[in-house]
This record gives structure tokens, C-alpha cells and sequence, in this order.
């Protein structure tokens, strides 16, 4: 596939096809959600969760054992994400649910709608090694928790949890006590799918006042997040109707690629050119996007006589950041047409707002990174990052999905790595914890199997989630892992300036005969030269399939503290 999974979360497997469920609870469940349209599951199997995960298999339902909850937690929210279909996590009872904990506050901080299926220990195993109080720990990191509660309501309660993931975008948390799994239980379907998300239509008198807002405005910028994924091509349309600018947040990098007007990524993301035309915009239209610190810099760009308008369909989103102009409660891609259709105009043939023949040249020529003159910063045994990855830009297929860890690297790759579109862009950052990017690559490589998985991770990284790269050389994943190795956690080392950095910085390793260790192909990098090897690899793939993972080991220079994350810090 090149274009992703269009369908919204929760298609639908064999919902409503006559069928016996049982003999069990646990049986029911695994089935239930195979039939209810769960996409993927990823999980550790214990014994709390052996028969659940089992009855998912046997309803179709495809399985891969991680190495880690933890890694199971983030694929399934990486699947979720750019897929469209609902992921599942299998977990046991209390250390398996701990274990994942990371990977569901993240998930649950983006909304991502995903199910975590955990046994839990029965009611009455007070002293059981396994009991932890599972639903307050849910509960604490934003995600629903709901439960089986008895053989007589399985289907009902598989059924609702399911719904509260699709309807709500949330993460729910589904728990089943092992006594209780293992009851009894007969019930026969069809199950009803899930009900798509109705699309909130927006009141009349707002889409006439953002209409108003548009035809007064002189140089308006659209800034577009995860709300607005379903209304890409609608979204071009309204600009183009009203001379806009098109802008992303990071998560939603990709939308408007190709567009002759679209800048990429808003914040501290951006290039120059584009941080300067957001700034000097006088409207700027918040499409399903927070406009929080990250996507303006702390506000910096958003200049004094800018308005700022608000699109959303959660009410509790509308200003939850900063001051606006106002809001419009709306999903994003009914709300463009039918501001579209108020304007009543289709695109003109000519210059309009702030889409104008010198913009469009100083977008083209600046706007990317890939455009913007670097002074190679490249030593005899150490790469500068922006060359290094300027330079994998031209190497690597352009049918990608680009995941990123978190980490004083991180910039780079979300850079000066182009995306083909929307779903080719996967940003695991809401908990802003490191160490999640190798899953993420490997949820969204079973997602999007047509493209390249790219990953770019930091050393520290990379080293604290390594088992998985075991689960990607036993997938057959063809993972290509840019590792951009200081030997140090480097956004500790930059923040902290002169302090003594004995506690973030560590001897050199090699990653590269680690990840061989692995079964992957390691490479090491200290100059252009050493990427020979990766044009080899990228032949391979290209011509007989290969799937082999491979690692880039790349020994950086200093960038003396990334600009993104000066700014980042500059809000704690």
C-alpha cells in the first residue's frame, strides 16, 4: 500500500456474522474484539493472559510477541495511529500492566484508540504477588479503565469498552480478573460494530464569522494538528479560496506535502523562512491543533496583531493554551466546507492574501531544511548530524514512515527527513519520554507496510529499548535505525552547561556490532564516505525485499545544544 489506511478507527472484522462464543470468558473477549475489528495485538504472554490472547488469534486477529510490555504499549499506539484500525495490548496482571505503564500515558495523553487488555487478580487474592490496585494506576495516567464483570455481561462489557475507544478516542484499559476469564461463558453474536465518531457539524453563526475573519485577513496562516488529519485535501481548498498559508503541527507532519504554499512543520521545528512568514501572519486558524508551546515557540510565533481562531470538535480544547480570537466547535473537515461554501468563491487564478508569486519563490527556495546551508561541523571521527542527514534524505526511498524518539537529536530527523504525506510521520512525544522511538518504528512499519520504517533515535535511546530490535529481526522488518550517537544524554548534557556531566555521559559503545549481535546489519558512521554500505542495503530492499534491520551507528559532532530544545527549556 502506498497511500495508509483511510478508514477511521474501528473498521469493522467479521462484526455482524452469526457466531457461539465460548467456553469461557476469556475465549468470549478474544473473540468479541476479533469480531468488533481489532486490527493488530502486540504483548508479553503470561499466564494471566495466555487463553485472551489465544481467542484472538484463533478469530483472525494478528499477533506479535515483543520482548517488552513496555514496547508492546507503543506499537499498539503507533499501529493505532497510522493505521486506523483499533490496537490491542495483552498484558498479565499486575507486573505485566506496570511494565506497559510508560507506553499507556503516552498513548492515553494523545488519545490514540487503543484497547489494553490486562488480566487482573481475582477479588479475593488478597495476598497474591500479582495484586496492585490495576484501575487507580490506569486511572492516573488519563487512560479509561473498564472491566469483564461477569460471564452474564462479557459481550456487553467487551462491546462498550471497545465503543469508548472509538467513539471517545480514548485509551481504555480492559480489565479481567483470571478467575472470571476462566468461568464459563456461551453467548452468541452478531456484535454490532462500533458506531463511527459522528462529525460535529458547526453552528451557522461561526462559520459565518470565520468567513468574516478570512476575507478581512491580509495574510492568514492555517496551522494544522492530528484533528485535522481526515481533512487535508478540504483544508487546501479553504486556503487556497482565501490566500492562506498551510502549517502542521509536528504530529501531523506531512498533510500538505507538495503543496506549492505549505511551510511543514510550526514551532520549534521550523525552518527560518517559515518561522518568519507564521510570524508575520495577521490570522492564524488552529485546525484540530492545541497551538500550544511546541507548535508556537511560547507564543514567539504568533505576531502582536495576529487574531488566532480555533477549530475543534472537544470544547475543552478551544483556548486551552493561550487567548483566542474565538472558537469554532466543529469537526475540522465539515468546518472547511462549509466555511468553503460561505465564501462562495472558488480559487482564484491570481495572487491573493499572502499567496503571492515572491512567497511561493521563497517557499520553494527555503522553507525545507534540506534548503537551508549548514557549516559542516564534520571531523575526521565524527559526523555533523545535519550532513548525515541530509544525506540518508537522498539515499532512502522516498515511501517512508519516519519515527522519531525524543531526545537533544530529535530535530534532525523531523527536519531534514521529507515525509510523503500524513501517514508517513510518527511522533510518539505527549509524555515526552525517551526510549519509545524503536517501538513506535515497529507499530508503524505493521501499519504501513508498503513504506520504508525509518527510525531516528538518540544513543541512550536506542540502548534503553533495544530488545525490540530482536522483534524486528524476527518480523522481517526492514527497519532502517539511524542512531545518532554522542555517548551522552545529550539534552541533559547542553541544558546543564558547565555542571559536571558524569552522571549523563558514557564511555563509547558499539552499537553497530550490538545491533549484529542482534541479527541486523550494523553500520558505523563518521564521514559521508562510510554511508557506502548503506546504498548497498537500500539496493537490496529495493531490488529483492530485503528485511533485514539496519542500524546506522552515527558517531556525531556537538551541535552545542539543539536550537529546538533551548527553546523547549525555556518553558520549564
Amino acid at each position: 500500500m502506498t497511500s495508509g489506511h483511510r478508514t477511521g478507527p474501528g473498521t469493522p472484522g467479521t462484526g455482524g456474522a452469526e457466531r457461539v462464543y465460548g467456553p469461557t470468558v476469556a475465549d468470549v473477549v478474544g473473540r468479541v474484539l476479533a469480531d468488533l475489528g481489532a486490527g493488530h495485538v502486540f504483548g508479553v504472554v503470561g499466564s494471566g493472559n495466555f487463553v485472551l490472547t489465544e481467542a484472538l488469534r484463533r478469530g483472525g486477529v494478528p499477533f506479535t510477541a515483543t520482548r517488552h510490555e513496555g514496547g508492546a504499549a507503543t506499537m499498539a499506539d503507533a499501529y493505532t495511529r497510522m493505521s486506523g484500525r483499533v490496537g490491542v495490548v495483552s498484558l498479565h496482571q499486575g507486573c505485566g500492566l506496570t511494565n506497559a505503564m510508560t507506553g499507556i500515558g503516552e498513548a492515553a495523553k494523545s488519545r490514540t484508540p487503543m484497547i489494553v487488555l490486562t488480566a487482573d487478580s481475582p477479588a479475593a487474592a488478597l495476598r497474591s504477588n500479582f495484586r496492585i490496585d490495576q484501575e487507580a494506576l490506569v486511572r492516573s495516567v488519563g487512560a479509561v479503565s473498564d472491566r469483564v464483570y461477569s460471564a452474564a455481561t462479557a459481550v456487553a462489557d467487551v462491546a462498550r469498552a471497545f465503543r469508548t475507544a472509538v467513539a471517545q478516542r480514548r485509551t481504555v484499559v480492559l480489565n479481567v480478573s483470571i478467575d472470571i476469564a476462566a468461568s464459563a461463558c456461551s453467548a452468541t453474536g452478531p456484535i454490532d460494530p462500533p458506531v463511527p465518531p459522528a462529525r460535529v457539524r458547526p453552528e451557522a453563526g461561526s462559520v459565518v464569522r470565520l468567513a468574516e475573519a478570512l476575507r478581512a485577513a491580509g495574510r492568514p496562516v492555517f496551522v494544522a494538528g492530528r484533528g485535522a488529519r481526515a481533512a487535508g485535501p478540504v483544508l487546501a481548498d479553504l486556503a487556497s479560496a482565501c490566500g492562506a498559508l498551510l502549517a502542521t503541527s509536528a504530529v501531523a507532519n506531512g498533510l500538505f506535502a507538495g503543496d506549492e504554499y505549505a511551510l511543514g512543520i510550526s514551532g520549534g521545528f521550523a525552518s527560518p523562512t517559515t518561522a518568519e512568514l507564521i510570524a508575520g501572519a495577521d490570522l492564524i486558524v488552529g485546525w484540530g491543533c492545541a497551538l500550544n508551546d511546541w507548535t508556537t515557540r511560547h507564543g514567539r510565533l504568533i505576531g502582536p496583531a495576529a487574531g488566532i481562531v480555533q477549530v475543534d470538535d472537544d470544547i475543552d480544547a478551544l483556548g486551552a493554551y493561550r487567548p483566542i480570537e474565538f472558537g469554532v466547535l466543529g469537526d475540522c473537515r465539515e468546518t472547511a466546507r462549509d466555511v468553503l461554501a460561505e465564501l462562495g468563491r472558488p480559487a482564484p487564478a491570481g495572487e491573493i492574501g499572502y499567496r503571492t508569486a515572491d512567497i511561493a519563490a521563497r517557499i520553494a527556495n527555503s522553507a525545507r531544511w534540506q534548503d537551508v546551508p549548514i557549516e559542516d561541523s564534520s571531523t575526521a571521527e565524527r559526523i555533523d548530524p545535519r550532513a548525515l542527514t541530509i544525506a540518508l534524505d537522498r539515499i532512502l526511498p522516498p515511501e517512508r514512515i519516519v519515527s522519531i524518539d525524543s531526545g537533544n537529536f530529535m530535530g534532525y530527523p523531523a527536519t531534514h527527513l521529507s515525509v510523503p504525506d500524513e501517514f508517513g510521520f510518527c511522533f510518539t512525544q505527549a509524555f515526552q519520554s525517551i526510549g519509545l522511538g524503536l517501538h513506535t518504528a515497529i507499530g508503524a512499519a505493521f501499519a504501513q507496510p508498503g513504506r520504508l520504517p525509518v527510525l531516528g533515535a538518540g544513543d541512550g535511546g536506542f540502548l534503553m529499548a533495544i530488545a525490540e530490535l530482536e522483534t524486528a529481526v524476527r518480523a522481517g522488518i526492514p527497519l532502517v535505525a539511524i542512531v545518532y550517537n554522542d555517548s551522552a544524554y545529550g539534552a541533559e548534557v547542553h541544558h546543564f552547561g558547565d555542571a559536571d556531566h558524569t552522571t549523563v555521559t558514557f564511555p563509547e559503545t558499539d552499537i553497530a556490532a550490538i545491533a549484529a549481535g542482534f541479527g541486523a546489519t550494523g553500520v558505523t558512521v563518521r564521514s559521508i564516505d562510510d554511508l557506502a554500505p548503506v546504498r548497498e542495503w537500500v539496493h537490496g530492499y529495493r531490488t529483492t525485499g530485503q528485511s533485514r534491520p539496519l542500524v546506522i551507528d552515527a558517531k556525531i559532532t556537538s551541535d552545542g545544544g539543539a536550537w529546538w530544545l533551548a527553546e523547549a527549556f525555556a518553558g520549564h
